[in-house]
């Protein structure tokens, strides 16, 4: 194995030679510290701050929920919290904290703690905030004794459990001190860390590296009996390339997120493992419902019937599968919904000729996220598609930052955006929210979706408590939003991941985003 030396200085310029394989990572104060190379800088470590696939994994490093999601399927299963009740009216819940959990300075995680972590997300509104706000206030959340938390919701909630392993428990002893001017905290915590998870921030070097230190005493255990593990480092590598160069030479023991040829590669290497799993990841081209063109049902639809839909699976050379619903597979209560579109010119132009452009002769706007070839590809598909109904395609590459800008204003909103969505959670209330109303201005809601019927059974749906009355208002909703066309329904990519040999303990399961890896139960063992 070809394996990274790291110096007491904790540089990771000092490498050891490329020659012949040497026998085991070279241990830094006698253990071993395993390097992720990701393409995606974590901008903060703010577990109440907007986040991405970066910052959420680090997060859930750095700290506990309540509960935590694992498995495929996923499942809920305790976490700092012990058990929980919920009363017959479905709107108190109320959960036993592990006495022995502490954070990682050495205080107790208490009931004030996940009061003040609770109250501090929805005061701040900002991260994972709009996974709750419409349901619980920050005044109804009580410490009834010193490990028992209540929460009372305005109204019944079937998904309320499924969303808690994303809201981190921080130590308010630790941030009230670095409160600045009623930020907070957000300053200090960005590159600061107080939580009681398995790691603890060591070094934060913004757009390089970050650094965490395996807490060797951490409350909850780990689930491996091997003490050799330091650390990790998150590495930042930008180009796919450079990962599969780094995976290939032992400067990098696991990559994230690589495209399907560069894992085709690494997987020849015989000392390298590859994943290739189905996520809850979806990608569609959203339409602007409300914009100048795409809010022509017709032309939606016209749209959705003129696009090669192979292509979603052959840019990830066999690694997608195509939507069968505006749910993904994964998704409780999901079905297949008939009539899906799939090319069919015929199609298209009879749904074009109701249009308010029977003849084309328009121009739409493709936005796309700048450097992400696949979707360059998908665009070039559909102009090519397009063309077939003399209607051009304006292909746009912007920053995601500038992306997200522009989805957040009807206005500004292009005619299709490029968009991979995530749901955080397997109960189908966190798809369906994405074409509510409340969903406009935020990057998966760019399609500005508006239609009574489904605003209804959403909102119907998401107050019931009993399965069976809600499953099938969810297949309802599912037909609807296919038949309202506000975006060409795409495929469900796989998470795609490669490793040495040596590194031990990867887990995978849908929920997570495409990139992510939950770093709490990764080892490296000696050979």
């Amino acid at each position: 194995m070809k394996l990274l030396k790291l110096t007491s200085a904790l540089a990771l310029t000092a490498v050891m030679s490329l020659g012949t394989p040497a026998g085991a990572v070279e241990k830094r104060d006698g253990e071993f510290w395993m390097v992720i190379g990701g393409r995606q800088a974590v901008s903060h470590i703010d577990p109440g701050q907007p986040y991405d696939y970066a910052i959420r994994m680090m997060t859930q490093a750095l700290y506990d929920g309540l509960v935590k999601y694992s498995g495929d399927p996923p499942t809920v299963e305790p976490w700092l919290a012990t058990d929980w009740s919920t009363s017959e009216d479905g709107l108190t819940w109320t959960f036993n904290l592990a006495p022995e959990a502490t954070f990682n300075n050495g205080d107790p995680v208490t009931a004030e703690a996940v009061v003040y972590s609770y109250q501090r997300v929805l005061d701040m509104n900002e991260g994972v905030s709009w996974m709750l706000s419409d349901v619980l206030s920050s005044e109804n959340i009580k410490a009834l004794d010193e490990y028992t938390v209540e929460f009372t919701l305005d109204r019944p909630y079937a998904p309320f459990l499924s969303f808690l392993p994303w809201w981190f428990i921080v130590n308010p002893d630790q941030v009230e001190p670095n409160v600045v001017d009623g930020d907070f905290g957000k300053a200090w915590l960005s590159q600061n860390a107080a939580g009681s998870g398995p790691y603890s921030l060591e070094r934060f070097d913004q757009g390089t590296a970050y650094w965490l230190k395996r807490n060797g005493d951490y409350w909850k255990g780990f689930p491996y009996d091997n003490d050799d593990m330091g650390g990790i480092i998150y590495q930042l590598i930008r180009e796919t390339s450079s990962q599969r160069a780094a995976l290939i030479s032992g400067k990098a023991d696991l990559v994230t997120d690589l495209t399907a040829e560069e894992l085709e590669v690494v997987g020849e290497q015989p000392d390298i493992e590859v994943t290739s799993t189905p996520a809850l990841t979806s990608f569609g081209i959203k339409m602007n419902t409300q914009g100048d063109k795409m809010s022509d049902i017709n032309l939606r639809k016209a749209v959705a019937h003129a696009f090669d839909y192979d292509t979603f699976i052959q840019v990830y050379n066999g690694n997608a599968k195509l939507q069968t619903s505006a749910f993904t597979d994964a998704i409780k209560g999901k079905i297949d919904v008939e009539d899906m579109p799939r090319q069919d010119m015929e199609k298209a132009r009879e749904y074009l000729s109701k249009s308010q452009w029977p003849d084309g002769g328009i121009t739409l706007e493709y936005v796309y996220v700048q450097g992400l070839e696949q979707q360059r590809q998908m665009g070039l598909s559909l102009l090519n598609s397009l063309k077939q109904l003399d209607i051009e395609l304006e292909m746009v590459p912007l920053t995601w930052p500038n992306m997200v800008a522009r989805a957040a204003d009807v206005e500004e909103s292009p005619d299709l955006m490029s968009i991979f969505t995530t749901p955080v959670s397997t109960d189908p209330d966190a798809v369906a929210i994405q074409y509510h109303p409340s969903s406009q201005g935020k990057y998966y809601g760019s399609h500005f979706l508006e239609d009574e019927t489904l605003i209804d059974m959403i909102e119907e749906a998401r107050k019931l408590s009993d399965w069976d009355e809600r499953a099938p208002i969810y297949a309802d909703i599912q037909e609807r939003i296919v038949d309202l066309q506000p975006e060409i329904f795409g495929m469900m990519r796989q998470r795609m991941f490669a490793y040495k040999t040596y590194v031990k303990g990867y887990e995978d399961s849908p929920i997570r985003m495409t990139a992510e890896v939950d770093l709490y139960p990764l080892y490296i063992e000696q050979p």
